[in-house]
């Protein structure tokens, strides 16, 4: 049957099997794989021939140039293998070409690092006959599997959201699955190939068959650092939130000073942004505002030596200038809709016009309890409501920042004072203002009805924060 395909790639790692695997691919007439075609340190293979007319020096010039070559083979399907640590200049090429076909083989990664260690030791990568076989222990350093296993999970993350993105499928074969003649012949038929093999390749030879108990000098050891590690990611708190952009308008530059604040909503914006202006004399609408991606990029070339931050603000006093700000009241600054849905949908107690004489201190505390009670199920996706930028985690936020400008500092409110007095003197300010005071909320304080169980409420809707920052009891 013809193929749909141009070419493939196997995504896999060192000791993973892929060299059994690409010699039982090659075992079909019209299947060439090509090594491991990107490797940094060679072309293909560790003798550096060069691969349908492209040369090492050629390759490491424009990789995109072999990939071209691979997909345009008029003899076969042509392919590769492609590693984590292989050249990223080309991946993102790889991964939009839905004409090149995706396999992933897996294997356990403790059972490729200890293959891996075994192959440092003996110096042997293959193994063709067992008279020729060597013999070694690895020595298992938790630290170094710690990161060999963060690299991998890493980039297995990066390929499955990748391949979800850009609407593609890949074929998986696990290691066991090399063993399989039906499953190699169930590839073949992935790639477009109506070819059958009759048995697999046995040139190549497993190279360490003991059980890892055997092949380990310090197992011990290694059973008590596997032990520590949290396979399922029990402790994860989990993110349903939606991802936000870098939300550029929004970010206030000083009027002269090479500075630039990255708001947080719902924090203390306006105390800072007076601050700013201060700082040079003018007034707050003398500051650069609602720029484009283009205008902060010139203004970042214009200053030098700039730095930019945003400030952290307690999630309870957060949550609460929030509340305070666009859900309470019904007038102007007030999310009319979202407030009249919270009532009917939520039974959020709020007074229909907004506070009165009437609403007081214990009305207070009520409406923003459940409004605390609300932001748990709405920052988990449990709800038909917006995650609004006024009350999203701050750690989403920043999130969002970081696809165009990662704040040089985060600051917290507590630590203002301080902060920004150390940041205007890095730009050339020893003696800068103090920043104004933050104006308490309105119609009452925070500190006039937090408790305990307010605190706990707003540790269950903002685990990700607390978590991220390390926040403690707001008092």
């Amino acid at each position: 049957m013809p193929s749909k395909f141009q070419s493939f790639v196997v995504f896999a790692e060192m000791r993973t099997g892929s060299n059994f695997l690409e010699a039982n691919l090659n075992a079909f007439d019209g299947i060439c794989c090509h090594g491991e075609a990107f490797n940094p340190h060679f072309i293909g293979y560790p003798n550096n021939e060069p691969i349908l007319g492209v040369d090492l020096e050629t390759r490491d010039a424009d990789p995109k140039a072999l990939f071209s070559a691979i997909r345009k083979d008029p003899a076969r399907l042509s392919g590769f293998r492609y590693f984590h640590d292989h050249d990223p200049r080309v991946f993102d090429t790889i991964i939009r070409d839905n004409t090149c076909a995706k396999v992933i083989l897996t294997r356990n990664p403790v059972e490729s690092y200890v293959s891996w260690k075994i192959a440092q030791e003996t110096g042997q990568w293959k193994l063709t006959d067992m008279k020729a076989h060597k013999v070694a222990q690895a020595q298992f350093d938790a630290d170094e599997f710690a990161a060999h296993l963060d690299a991998l999970q890493a980039f297995q993350v990066t390929l499955l959201n990748r391949l979800q993105t850009t609407g593609q499928t890949a074929f998986y074969v696990a290691y066991e699955d090399l063993q399989s003649v039906d499953v190699m012949n169930g590839l073949a038929r992935f790639l477009g190939m109506d070819e059958k093999l009759e048995a697999l390749d046995k040139s190549l030879k497993k190279q360490n068959p003991s059980p890892i108990s055997a092949k380990v000098r310090n197992y011990d050891d290694m059973g008590a650092a596997l032990a520590q590690l949290d396979r399922f990611d029990l402790t994860r708190t989990p993110n349903f939130e939606p991802r936000r952009g870098p939300v550029v308008p929004s970010y206030v530059a000083a009027a002269e000073t090479a500075l630039l604040y990255l708001p947080l909503r719902s924090g203390p914006q306006t105390s800072v942004v007076q601050w700013l202006a201060d700082l040079d004399g003018v007034a707050p609408s003398d500051l650069h505002t609602k720029m484009t991606q283009k205008d902060l990029r010139q203004w970042k070339r214009k200053h030098p030596g700039h730095r930019s931050f945003t400030v952290l603000r307690h999630p309870v006093q957060r949550a609460h200038d929030a509340f305070c700000r666009h859900i309470l009241p019904a007038d102007k600054g007030s999310y009319v809709q979202l407030r009249k849905t919270m009532m009917r949908r939520y039974k959020m107690p709020l007074p229909d016009g907004g506070p009165d004489a009437g609403y007081d201190l214990a009305a207070h505390r009520t409406a923003f309890i459940a409004f605390l009670k609300f932001l748990k199920g709405n920052l988990s996706g449990q709800t038909a409501i917006r995650v609004d930028a006024a009350w999203c985690t701050q750690a989403q936020a920043i999130a969002g920042f970081a696809d165009f400008c990662l704040p040089d500092r985060l600051v917290r409110e507590a630590d203002l004072a301080g902060e920004l007095a150390d940041l205007a003197a890095a730009v050339g300010h020893p003696d800068a203002p103090v920043a104004p005071q933050v104006a308490p909320d309105q119609p009452f304080a925070l500190d006039l009805i937090y408790d305990s169980e307010i605190e706990q409420l707003a540790v269950d809707a903002y685990q990700r924060d607390y978590m991220m920052f390390g926040f403690s009891d707001w008092k």
